[in-house]
């Protein structure tokens, strides 16, 4: 669990080059833009390290021969802050690329973020009937 695949580690370049390559920035946008995002990927990466941290805790509980109700919330509670954290993360980094934008890059990049939220939603639902053939529960046990 504690190595970072390839892919992992190269999705924040893609990420940059995708905004760059859609919003067609300029150079002098695209120096702001890199400037920016350094800090911006270090502390993602700080705190999605922290919350692998807590859910290795977590999670490593389920060996436990009993379970302490108050010390799995309370480090749920310490995912959940995190996650937060994150979250506020990313809008501050998606403001500043707004911020960087001309009017047109701003309808852009408003509908590129459209798009990713609803991309995000369908990986939170559950499949509908017919669809998701792989994740049908077990036909039922003949004893």
């Amino acid at each position: 669990m504690g190595k970072s695949n390839s892919k992992t580690q190269h999705e924040p370049q893609r990420d940059k080059d995708f905004i760059v390559k859609e919003l067609e920035f300029s150079e002098s946008q695209i120096a702001q833009f890199k400037e920016n995002s350094k800090e911006h990927h270090k502390t993602m990466k700080r705190i999605s390290d922290e919350i692998k941290i807590l859910k290795d805790e977590l999670f490593g509980k389920l060996s436990d021969d009993s379970v302490d109700e108050a010390t799995i919330d309370s480090i749920s509670a310490l995912i959940g802050e995190k996650e937060s954290v994150k979250d506020k993360e990313v809008f501050y980094h998606f403001k500043m690329i707004q911020e960087l934008s001309n009017a047109k890059q701003k309808e852009k990049f408003k509908a590129i973020i459209m798009d990713a939220l609803r991309q995000g939603d369908q990986g939170n639902r559950p499949p509908r009937l017919g669809e998701g053939e792989g994740h049908r529960p077990p036909p039922p046990r003949r004893d």
